[in-house]
Order: C-alpha cells, then structure tokens, then sequence
C-alpha cells in the first residue's frame, strides 16, 4: 500500500499538459508524479528536470539513458524505477538481446566498450556509500565528453531521486510498468513486491 495516494492526472489544472510529458517515453503518467501533484511545486520541478536531463544533447542516446537509470535504479534496488526504466528502453529501441544481457554488459557484444564504462560508473554512483573510484572516472574520461559526462550523472542522480521516492512511497507500479518487469526483468529475480497494486 503507498505511504500517500497518487492524485488523478486532471487534479491540477495547471498541470495537466505538462505531466502528459511522461506519455511519450512511459506510455502513462507514472503514480510518482501524480502523487508529487500533492505538492503542485514540485510536480513542476521534477518534471522540467526530467525534460533536461534526458534530452539528447550529445552521443549519449535516449535509450542509453534509460539503461544507465536501470543499472543505478538496480544498484540502489527500487523495483518500481527498474521497471519504468526497463520500459522506457524499450519503448526506446532497446532490443531483447540488449535488455536480456544487461548484466552482462562487461562481456555482452551487444554493448559498447563506452556504455560499459557508463554502466560501470552508474553502478558505482547508485552506491551508498558513493563507489566512483579515480578508476572508473578515468575510463568515463576515455569514451565520453565532458558534456556528455554530465548527461551521464544528471540520469543517475535525477534516478537517485526516484528511487528514494518511489521506495520510500511504495509507489504503486501501473501495470504496463508492471508487464515490462514482468517480461524483461524475471530471469533476475525481479518482482513488483511493495509496489505491487
């Protein structure tokens, strides 16, 4: 059961349009958002965060961002944003073969030698306590700009947020998030559990 309900998407006039937003890469308002309606502020934040941080403004992809949000969401265990984040690679372009070897992004063909040292620094990132090393920084440094470094830490952190939302909610998964961990997610494991309607 969620800490607090979610609000219906026509709670707030004035917000409307702009959560509509979330259709594009979920396919739904996520209950996140409409629970941060309580408080119209900071709907209006999060949301023209989330717009910036996953804009394209470089190499990295739409689809990349969603995966490095799943291997930090995975590190710091929020099921609720493992599925949203699944989801939305998909919906992303994301094949089977990609989703199905994320965890096996170090020797998978399927991934880059620089997405690897992306999901390598989310994992780290995601950590509490923090586990970037000097290491791990230096081979982001080879593979990715500056700007793009920036992209890469702005979807961990903006993830960061999420997930202590979502966990410390129990969010409720909607059920396409829930069919999405369902499919792509079950050979780890995964499970709605608290966020389960």
């Amino acid at each position: 059961m969620p800490l607090v309900a979610p609000l219906p998407e026509d709670h707030n006039p004035d917000l409307v349009d702009l959560i509509q937003f979330f259709r594009g890469p979920l396919g739904v308002v996520p209950n996140s958002v409409l629970t941060m309606q309580r408080r119209p502020a900071i709907a209006r934040a999060f949301t023209d965060l989330n717009k910036a941080v996953m804009e394209n403004g470089g190499r990295v992809t739409a689809e990349q961002k969603r995966l490095i949000g799943y291997v930090a969401s995975h590190a710091a265990g929020c099921r609720y944003c493992e599925a949203h984040t699944i989801l939305a690679a998909e919906r992303f372009g994301a094949s089977p073969e990609r989703l199905g070897t994320i965890w096996e992004y170090q020797t998978s063909p399927h991934f880059t030698d620089a997405e690897r040292a992306a999901f390598d620094f989310a994992l780290a990132a995601a950590c509490v306590p923090n586990a970037v090393t000097p290491e791990i920084q230096q081979e982001l440094r080879a593979h990715w700009s500056e700007d793009e470094i920036v992209e890469i830490v702005g979807v961990v952190a903006l993830f960061g947020f999420l997930n202590r939302w979502n966990d410390s909610m129990a969010t409720t998964l909607e059920d396409i998030g829930v069919d999405a961990g369902s499919r792509n997610l079950a050979p780890t494991g995964w499970s709605p559990a608290k966020h389960a309607s």
